[in-house]
């Protein structure tokens, strides 16, 4: 999956920042450590470091909503996931910074994490990978290089807008059909609607305090009108009365 800019050719989201490094490095050696306790018949990270909302619930593990993100099912779940975010999270990193990136990730992440927990607050089953976050990083990906050109399934060139806008319609339909047993739909769509919320929030959050700002000088514009009437109709009347003799 390698993708075009507007001008020239850019190979798997140009060269690595050292945050999406240390993700991929993190991740990874997530799922060594994983394999290895399955080989001893364990699934000690599976419980107590994958999303379980009964546990969540009853035991107040919410670390879970974060720590599940590091936690794959095989091989292909972390490949797809990790390149991904080799291919979006660069830019990213570059254009926002390390601070906003991390935080857009982590925010989004979580976020698809309550989205499945909401869901089932009483279920066993545990929900693992960074995909959540992931749909959040095309999004952003959409969002900022909408024309820029991706290969969908390493075979049809499409804008990153199209993909994306693909992509989340396929997890909504998934989600109300119930389809793709073992694949979270609600978490990918959760990751989408709270990377457009944070996104667009700050939008929003302007435009609030503009509002707010128009209507307290319209509020003082009016009570100087009031109390200037009032003033002008003083001294009209201290004119009506004349002279004031002592």
């Amino acid at each position: 999956m390698n993708y075009y800019s507007n001008s020239a050719r850019v190979f798997f989201g140009g060269p690595v920042t050292r945050t999406i490094k240390l993700l991929i490095i993190a991740n990874v050696a997530a799922f060594v450590l994983r394999a290895l306790l399955q080989l001893v018949g364990s699934n000690f990270l599976d419980i107590h470091f994958g999303l379980v909302p009964l546990l969540v619930t009853r035991n107040f593990w919410i670390w879970q909503l974060a720590t599940y993100m590091f936690m794959h099912h095989d091989v292909w779940h972390i490949f797809f996931n990790m390149l991904a975010l080799y291919m979006f999270g660069n830019d990213l990193e570059r254009y926002w910074g390390t601070s906003r990136f991390l935080n857009y990730y982590f925010i989004t992440g979580i976020g698809a994490g309550l989205c499945s927990y909401f869901i089932s607050t009483r279920s066993m089953t545990v929900t693992m990978g960074a995909s959540g976050a992931i749909y959040g990083l095309l999004l952003a990906y959409g969002m900022l290089y909408p024309n820029r050109i991706v290969y969908l399934n390493f075979l049809f060139p499409v804008k990153v807008k199209w993909m994306v806008i693909i992509y989340g319609a396929i997890a909504f339909l998934s989600s109300i059909s119930g389809s793709e047993d073992g694949v979270s739909n609600i978490a990918h769509l959760g990751g989408l609607v709270f990377g457009y919320t944070y996104i667009k929030g700050k939008d929003w959050f302007d435009k609030y305090q503009a509002f707010h700002e128009q209507q307290r000088r319209e509020q003082l514009k009016r009570q100087f009108e009031v109390y200037y009437g009032d003033v002008r109709r003083k001294i009209e009347e201290d004119k009506k009365k004349g002279p004031t003799i002592h």
